[in-house]
Parts: C-alpha cells; sequence; structure tokens
C-alpha cells in the first residue's frame, strides 16, 4: 500500500519555534517549570521536554525506535483496522495503548493520554501537524531521508541522540561483519513483493534493499521511482535478476500478484536454490533497529552453508 497522507484540516495553532545553528538546536533551555530542547525536524523547529515520560508514536520507525531504546510508548497506532501492533516486537508493546490506525489516528484518544511527545511522518500525518501540535510537541520526520535519519531524528527527540549513535553503530558493524562472512562484496541481490493488485521490485533506498547495500550487496539498476520501487508485469520478472532473490507477499500470498508470476518465477537464475521467501512484516514495516536486526538474522540465516555467493 502506498504511503499516504491524510486530509489537511486548517486549524489556527500556536508554534513555538527557534532558529540558530544545528548544535544551537540540540540545547537543553528552561521553559517555566520545565526544561527543553529544539529540535530541527521536516516541519521546523519544535520545543519537545528534555526528558520526555508520555510518547505516542503514530507510524511504525517511531514505534520501533522508541522500543529500541527502552522507551515503552504510552499509546500507538496498528497498521490497518485488525492488524494490531507489529508482530514482530513481541511483548515489547505490551501496555501500549491503541490510538486508532496509522491512516486514521484517534485525536481525541491521543488527547486522552496526556503525552509530552508526538512522533510521526510527513507522509502520514503532515495534514494533521497542526491539530497533534496543539495536544503535545509534535516531530514529524521525512521518509525520503532514509530509516537511520529518521532513526536518529528520533532518538534525538526522545532524548537520547548519544544511544542512538551506539546503536547506528552496532548495526553497520553487524551488517559489515555479516557480508564478510557471506561473501556479500561483488554478489548481487534484489527484493520483490507481491501486493493484492501488482508487483514491486525494492531499491537501494528502501528500508530491506538499504541493508542489503549496507551487507554490501548490489541491486539492480532499474528505473526507480520517488519511494524507490519499480512496478512490473509479470513477464518482466527478469528485471529482478540476481545471484539472491528475497520475496514477501502482502497478506495472504493467494490473494496477491504471486500466482500471476508463477509461470515465468523460473526465468530467474536465482531459482530455485537461491531464491527465499522471507516475512512481508518484517522486511517492510520494521524500519528500525529492531526490523533491521531481523532483516540481517534472516540474510545470514538463509545464506549461511549456501553457493549463491
Amino acid at each position: 500500500m502506498r504511503l499516504r497522507t491524510l486530509t489537511t484540516v486548517t486549524v489556527a495553532v500556536t508554534a513555538l519555534s527557534a532558529c540558530g545553528s544545528s548544535q544551537e538546536a540540540q540545547d537543553t533551555v528552561a521553559q517555566g517549570d520545565a526544561e527543553t530542547r529544539s529540535i530541527s525536524h521536516v516541519m521546523g523547529t519544535t520545543e519537545v521536554p528534555a526528558e520526555p515520560q508520555r510518547v505516542v508514536t503514530l507510524d511504525t520507525p517511531h514505534l520501533d525506535t522508541a522500543l529500541s531504546l527502552g522507551i515503552t510508548p504510552a499509546g500507538s497506532v496498528q497498521s490497518d483496522v485488525a492488524g494490531g501492533l507489529p508482530e514482530y516486537l513481541g511483548d515489547r508493546t505490551q501496555g501500549i495503548e491503541i490510538v486508532g490506525t496509522i491512516e486514521e489516528p484517534e485525536l481525541e484518544a491521543i488527547a486522552a493520554l496526556e503525552p509530552d511527545l508526538i512522533l510521526s511522518s510527513s507522509v502520514r500525518h503532515e495534514g494533521i501537524y497542526d491539530q497533534l501540535s496543539e495536544i503535545a510537541p509534535t516531530v514529524l520526520t521525512d521518509y525520503e531521508q532514509g530509516w537511520q535519519a529518521i532513526f536518529s531524528t528520533t532518538a534525538e527527540a526522545l532524548g537520547m541522540a548519544e544511544e542512538g549513535e551506539e546503536a547506528l553503530a552496532e548495526y553497520e558493524s553487524r551488517a559489515q561483519e555479516i557480508g564478510d562472512a557471506l561473501g556479500a562484496d561483488g554478489a548481487s541481490a534484489s527484493i520483490v513483493r507481491f501486493l493484492p493488485d501488482e508487483t514491486r521490485i525494492y531499491g537501494p533506498e528502501t528500508f530491506s534493499g538499504s541493508i542489503l547495500t549496507d551487507v554490501g550487496f548490489a541491486l539492480p539498476e532499474l528505473p526507480y521511482d520517488e519511494y524507490s520501487m519499480v512496478y512490473i508485469s509479470p513477464e518482466l520478472i527478469d528485471q529482478a535478476n540476481a545471484d539472491v532473490v528475497f520475496s514477501t507477499a502482502y497478506g495472504d500470498p493467494a490473494t496477491t500478484t504471486k500466482d500471476s508470476v508463477t509461470a515465468v518465477w523460473d526465468l530467474l537464475e536465482a531459482v530455485p536454490d537461491c531464491a527465499f521467501e522471507v516475512d512481508d512484516a518484517e522486511w517492510m514495516l520494521g524500519i528500525g533497529p529492531i526490523g533491521a536486526g531481523i532483516v540481517l538474522d534472516d540474510v545470514e540465516a538463509t545464506l549461511a552453508g549456501t553457493e549463491c555467493l
């Protein structure tokens, strides 16, 4: 499903803003009886609590980030009406109150939690940014900057910038170690996702695609769109040709385009021994350190001991 913004609602709001150098944007200042920090983000600059206590996350990258840093949000949204919070996060999500879906957050439920910080992305909630800001200081991130930039801004908003830097360094080190052990340098990989009405090839700027490039793989050179994806018909499946092919299916595979590609799937050189099915939610919705760790686990587990590279 493509990322979509909600309908824009114009609401009068008084916004706190600051200007200055990037260093000044990180300085802690006193405001009333509480200390705040100025956070620069895609919507401008927002004063947030120095140590947020009641956080609400309205998109999966921010939920993953908070939990990876040991912070359990007071509230979060589910990906759809019946989906609940991402299963890959396990029991980390216990105690988090559901406040609607990603596409339709429940503003009254969010306000009832009395948050002191709201986190989300502009592509999801730019249209209700003013309303969210009336409830609590709100920081939005930009998907086009990549998952690591989203993570860093979110960690900074949470007052855990240093811990965030350490987490990214650990991720990068592990990705390199796995790539070296597998011999990924010079090898190619591709990611195919089957959805109900379309088939996509994921590029190097997507979440899972960027992880494969961090491991050392080269992804197919294709005319990717602004989301680093290519939409293909079954007869163009050869565009996914690579030494290793990972595929996912959104929901029930029988309701996706997977069956329509079956007849030509064998045209890929990686089939059958070096083509692997992986979990869609983990590879497509993780978008944070916890999800990235799972993708690395999958890459290591599926390719260890094979002759694919």
